[in-house]
């Protein structure tokens, strides 16, 4: 579950607008400049979680919703059927194998801009310090721009985040995120569309009958 809330810390996947050569302020420029733009998203991902203690490393996959006012839907079908959904006042964690529903209030539970990232990336230097992975060589081998960001607050599930965009509308392909034991869990974004109007009732969610609701810590 910890794993799952760290996911939450990347809310944001989009930015219109490009250039030839890519310097940290265009990049910034341009994420902060045109993210107003998006009123919701929604996208496929791959996930891989590794636990540097245990040396184990889970992947997953799904489907992932946003939309702004804090609503997001995060639904995993590998390696176990799992809901994360938020109508942007509570969040509800469902787990059918566990016959169960954790939930609890969203602002408690997205504490921090970056659990609230759709806002966030509107401030990033406000929130984040920030600089190229690689000054270098900005671009990655699959020729996205990769930021490495480190909260000025740092959160316990998250001390860092790496992202990657594409230059060619500024959409998030990649996001690596480190909690404070170092343990990552990297995305893949996929089939990206934005403002396509997702509906309110896709964020809310209600508890099969005979699922037990507990409280989230």
């Amino acid at each position: 579950m910890r794993y799952a809330l760290a996911l939450l810390t990347v809310l944001v996947l989009v930015v219109p607008a490009a250039a030839q050569t890519v310097t940290l302020d265009d990049a910034i420029r341009g994420i902060e400049g045109a993210y107003g733009r998006m009123t919701d998203l929604k996208a496929e991902f791959t996930q891989t979680a590794f636990n540097k203690s245990l040396n184990q490393t889970i992947p997953a996959s799904g489907k992932v919703y946003l939309k702004k006012g804090g609503k997001l839907r995060w639904e995993y079908a590998e390696p176990t059927s799992q809901q994360i959904v938020s109508d942007g006042k509570t969040i509800w964690i469902y787990t059918p194998t566990l016959n169960q529903v954790n939930t609890g209030p969203a602002p408690e539970a997205l504490a921090g801009p970056a659990g609230s990232f759709l806002s966030g990336l509107g401030r990033l230097r406000e929130h984040f310090s920030v600089r190229l992975l690689n000054p270098a060589q900005p671009k990655d081998a699959d020729g996205n721009v990769v930021l490495d960001l480190t909260p000025k607050q740092p959160l316990p599930t998250l001390q860092r985040l790496i992202l990657g965009f594409d230059p060619n509308g500024w959409r998030l392909r990649k996001a690596v995120v480190y909690d404070q034991f170092e343990n990552t869990v990297t995305m893949q974004f996929t089939n990206l569309a934005i403002n396509s109007g997702l509906e309110d009732k896709l964020f809310a969610f209600v508890a099969p009958k005979g699922v037990a609701t507990v409280p989230l810590k």
